[in-house]
């Protein structure tokens, strides 16, 4: 019985020898069938195979053959030149054994990150839902526009591959479990440009902006504490460098146009950091992807009553101060814009069920900046002086070449402060693309606010229907 049973192992080892020596090259989980890839672009492909052997990869729109040597671990990395939009097209890549990826896409490709607000799927939250979502959903099938989520993953050390997920062509189900925000952004960009367009989701509820950078970046700032190999993860998405190393570094490199991002609530008590963490974060993701200063915009966090959630009040606590920064940041960092937010917020929920104006709004930036689109608004009004002559405080905005409006509605949330910085409710109204201010308590301004609570409502806007951003013409501590 012995010698049968080891007979069999001998015949089965014989077998299996042949095949494991043929072992298939190792992918990434990002490489599946339905991915899409940049358009007219040189867009990396890599992965693992036998140490010291020759990976060749063969996509069928050009029929080349690109070939790339293993190192002493087995990794490999080439790039591929892609044309113009188009497919289905495959994908061969080879050790001696293929792999073929089928129904393989060309086209624009965007990274969608941040937080709950980007998380936030269409069918929604339990108990928080998406509005006007179902009716989306069930009209959702599109086969030109793909989407693909980076699982969550929150480790100490950088990981070479994330968690299996597949791509898929945009339906009912997949729809529903993807990201609102990004939905909303690649349904408008699809139709619009007429290419078909890849999504790759990557955030996590609740996180730190520092969890989607590296150790390098983050050791500029003090206060930051990065985590040690085999440390404990107390907070799995509020650790310092935690998702980038699971998450992020893991896609790094792949082929996009461009990213967008919709973060900052959990960060709202440190806004002078933030502004800082911010233009960190977009520099590394930049160089870490090599392509030069892609295209980055992001959402404005809306107002919420923070009071709710947290026992800080006062001072930098309101969240205004951190919608200030990000106001800020599209002045700082080169070819960023931001999409304002102030008139869907909602004092009781921090997840905004309007979920549609921050895709559409991020998608009218990529249009018109990244793809120079002309005939409709896409940047909000923007505050850009302030001069005083007598008691009047006189607000100059940029974006505005059509006016402003209120659309019927009264002109509320000015404040002005004189030398004293004791803050009063003001009187406003609009000429054009000025604000006059005025306040009886203040013989002679010297600053102005606009929207400056925690929870507040939008009452300027362009005549597009964009709202004006929180602002504050001021420096002061509080």
């Amino acid at each position: 019985m012995k010698s049968k049973s080891l007979f069999l192992a001998c015949i089965t080892l014989l077998v299996l020898l042949p095949l494991l020596s043929r072992a298939q090259p190792r992918l990434p989980s990002l490489f599946t069938d339905n991915m899409v890839f940049q358009q007219q672009a040189e867009c990396a492909v890599w992965g693992w195979a036998k140490a010291g052997s020759t990976v060749t990869v063969s996509p069928s729109w050009d029929k080349q053959k690109y070939r790339a040597q293993t190192d002493a671990a087995g990794k490999w990395r080439l790039k591929v030149k892609t044309p113009a939009a188009g497919g289905p097209y495959e994908l061969t890549i080879s050790d001696g054994t293929p792999v073929k990826l089928k129904n393989v896409l060309v086209g624009e490709v965007w990274l969608c990150g941040g937080q709950s607000n980007m998380e936030m799927p269409m069918k929604g939250f339990k108990g928080q839902p998406v509005l006007g979502s179902n009716e989306a959903i069930v009209k959702s099938k599109n086969d030109q526009l793909r989407l693909y989520i980076v699982p969550r993953s929150s480790v100490t050390e950088p990981q070479e591959n994330s968690k299996p997920s597949p791509w898929r062509a945009a339906s009912p189900e997949a729809v529903a479990n993807f990201s609102a925000t990004g939905y909303y952004f690649g349904r408008l960009l699809q139709e619009m440009l007429q290419v078909p367009v890849g999504l790759i989701h990557c955030s996590y509820s609740g996180s730190f902006i520092e969890a989607w950078m590296d150790a390098e970046n983050l050791r500029q700032f003090a206060g930051v504490k990065i985590p040690a190999r085999g440390d404990t993860i107390k907070q799995v998405s509020r650790t310092a460098t935690t998702l980038y190393n699971g998450m992020l570094h893991p896609i790094e490199g792949y082929g996009i146009k461009g990213a967008i991002w919709y973060q900052g609530e959990s960060n709202y008590d440190r806004p002078d950091q933030y502004e800082k963490l911010f233009a960190a974060m977009v520099k590394q993701w930049r160089s870490r992807w090599s392509i030069g200063d892609f295209p980055f915009y992001y959402a404005q966090i809306a107002p919420f009553d923070y009071t709710r959630t947290s026992s800080n009040k006062g001072g930098k606590y309101n969240s205004a101060f951190l919608r200030d920064a990000q106001r800020k940041l599209q002045d700082q960092v080169p070819n960023t814009a931001m999409a304002v937010l102030l008139d869907v917020g909602e004092e009781t929920s921090i997840h905004p069920m309007r979920k549609e104006p921050a895709g559409t709004r991020l998608a009218y930036l990529a249009l018109t900046q990244t793809y120079g689109q002309k005939g409709f608004g896409a940047l909000s009004p923007t505050y850009e002086s302030l001069t005083v002559k007598d008691k009047t405080a006189t607000v100059r905005f940029k974006n505005s070449p059509m006016g402003m409006t209120t659309f019927g509605q009264e002109l509320a949330g000015f404040e002005v402060a004189g030398a004293d910085q004791k803050w009063y409710p003001a009187k406003a109204s609009i000429a054009g693309s000025v604000v006059n201010v005025t306040a009886a308590e203040v013989a002679a301004p010297v600053a102005v606010r606009y929207a400056f609570r925690d929870y507040t409502r939008a009452t300027l806007f362009s005549n597009e229907g964009l709202p004006v951003s929180s602002f504050r013409t001021d420096d002061w501590a509080q």
